[in-house]
């Protein structure tokens, strides 16, 4: 057990023959008590300090704690905003690369159709034209006919019988 300042002033030596001075004894018993007094003063100050310093200590580590499970959960959500964005990324250039695929297909389709419809529309033309060509071929053929020649004698030879049958 530590001695304290009281214990060193109540102590109390046996005196034996030719023992030491009684006040040189004293006085450096009091020099001991001041100087021990101050070191354990110094010692609660310093006891105070440390437990200050723990309670700081504990705080910081704790604040460290909470920092460091701040950065993991940043690092997490950033993996994970990384890897959605990513999937959403794909997700965009697959339905783009539909998109592109289904309307390529579709001009082809309707080019496929044009090109039909076109075709289709010259061979009418051209069947159109052959008809249009044997029609006035037809029409000229009639028109220089000898048959019209005769037609216009009859039909004048007719009137003129009817004119001569009405004079009668």
């Amino acid at each position: 057990m530590a001695l304290t300042p009281l214990d060193i002033h109540n102590k109390e030596f046996t005196r034996g023959f030719r023992g030491y001075d009684e006040d040189e004894v004293n006085e450096f018993l009091d020099q001991i008590i001041k100087d021990y007094e101050m070191v354990i003063r110094e010692k609660k100050g310093l006891e105070a300090k440390v437990e200050q310093m723990e309670e700081k200590l504990g705080h910081f580590s704790n604040i460290e704690q909470t920092l460091n499970k701040s950065i993991l959960v940043a690092q997490e959500t950033a993996e994970d905003v990384k890897e959605n964005a990513n999937k959403e990324a794909k997700l965009i250039v697959k339905e783009a690369e539909k998109n592109a695929d289904r309307i390529i297909n579709e001009s082809l389709s309707k080019s496929r159709q044009i090109s039909i419809e076109v075709e289709e529309l010259k061979k009418q033309a051209k069947v159109f034209r052959t008809r249009l060509k044997m029609m006035v071929e037809a029409q000229l053929d009639m028109i220089h006919n000898d048959d019209w020649d005769e037609l216009f004698n009859e039909e004048v030879e007719e009137s003129m019988e009817q004119m001569t049958e009405s004079n009668v």
